[in-house]
């Protein structure tokens, strides 16, 4: 019997992590809309704060106890579930270890670029769709 299971359990964990943060985030969201109106993105504002600081302190907890269970739920934690929740909380958990590494102007140089480069992504898509629809 050929033994898979071991090389399909993390992929499967972060396809499920993901499913679930992402059912949690689009909860949030219309919450947040129905509560308090389209005017400003609370729900988004939320999600990302929320999923900043646990994906951090997952990583932070996971990296002291690299053996047992909390490792073994990496996977579906940190890129499954924080990564279906907010893709804003690797961004931070990235700049932060750029910081801890000894490379505060590479985490600043990061940080600056990295929004003004994805609203012209955005705008690039969402033009491009629009000029071909």
């Amino acid at each position: 019997m050929i033994r898979w299971y071991p090389h399909v359990y993390p992929y499967a964990a972060v396809g499920l992590g993901s499913a679930l943060g992402s059912l949690l985030r689009y909860l949030v969201s219309m919450s947040s809309l129905a509560a308090f109106g389209p005017l400003f993105p609370w729900g988004t504002l939320f999600v990302n704060v929320v999923g900043s600081w646990l994906i951090a302190w997952l990583a932070t907890v996971g990296s002291r106890y690299t053996q047992g269970r909390l490792a073994r739920w990496q996977p579906f934690l940190v890129a499954g579930f924080c990564g279906g929740f907010t893709t804003f909380s690797l961004f931070s958990l990235e700049t932060l270890y750029l910081v801890s590494i000894g490379s505060p102007w590479l985490a600043m140089t990061y940080a600056i670029f990295s929004l003004p480069l994805w609203l012209v992504a955005a705008w690039h898509g969402q033009k491009m769709a629009r000029e071909r629809g």
